[in-house]
């Protein structure tokens, strides 16, 4: 049975409203205004846990406003009307604000305080998300340790994503795939992984297809 709606809202309001990071944060604070990007609804059946707003993101307010967006939909099978359809698919990042940049000019990790503050409470608000597309290293810890699959993390994201098949088949409800992330840098990777292509990808596309 699905959450109550004006709960999974109220909840949602509330996270949007975040300004833990900024006024006590775990570390340093955040290096500019929050701007919580997270969609969901008690009735989606997919789930897309990634790692973190980037910059284009926090600027746009919507989440995958990018090329990995473009690349993730194609991956997936949908167009943007369904992507952004939140009654049907929810998108649940790591850490809900872009966190800033790191001395290299890339994204720093997501912000440990939304792990701490929501994600135990806003995960049983939606019972429906039947299958859950988990996007890097930072979601894989989190959603395999709650749910029982910790013995399938492997010491390299693409050795997790390479059991992909074990970990879908011992996940019942939800259905969990792992996905490598979806932004361009990870191109040569794509080249040297056909099989991700080949076999994950159909596999992924069937099951988002069932859903909708």
């Amino acid at each position: 049975m699905s959450a109550t709606p004006s709960a999974l809202d109220a909840l949602v309001s509330e996270i949007k409203a975040c300004r833990i990071c900024l006024e006590a944060p775990t570390g340093k604070p955040l290096p500019h205004e929050p701007r919580p990007v997270v969609t969901a609804s008690a009735t989606a059946r997919i789930m897309i846990v990634g790692q973190a707003p980037g910059n284009r993101v926090h600027l746009s307010g919507q989440p995958f406003t990018d090329p990995s967006g473009d690349r993730l939909r194609a991956w997936m099978g949908v167009d943007k009307a369904t992507f952004y359809d939140s009654s049907r698919v929810a998108i649940i990042p790591m850490g809900f604000c872009f966190p800033g940049n790191d001395a290299k000019g890339g994204d720093l990790p997501p912000r440990r305080e939304c792990v701490a503050t929501w994600h135990d409470r806003l995960m049983p608000l939606m019972p429906d998300a039947d299958l859950i597309l988990v996007i890097g290293r930072y979601a894989i810890d989190y959603h395999f340790a709650r749910l029982g699959l910790s013995h399938f993390n492997r010491p390299t994201l693409t050795e997790t994503v390479m059991v992909w098949r074990e970990i879908f088949e011992a996940s019942v409800t939800p259905r969990i795939l792992v996905l490598p992330h979806p932004s361009w840098r990870n191109t040569g990777w794509l080249k040297q992984n056909p099989w991700f292509d080949a076999d994950l990808v159909p596999r992924l596309q069937a099951e988002v297809a069932a859903r909708l």
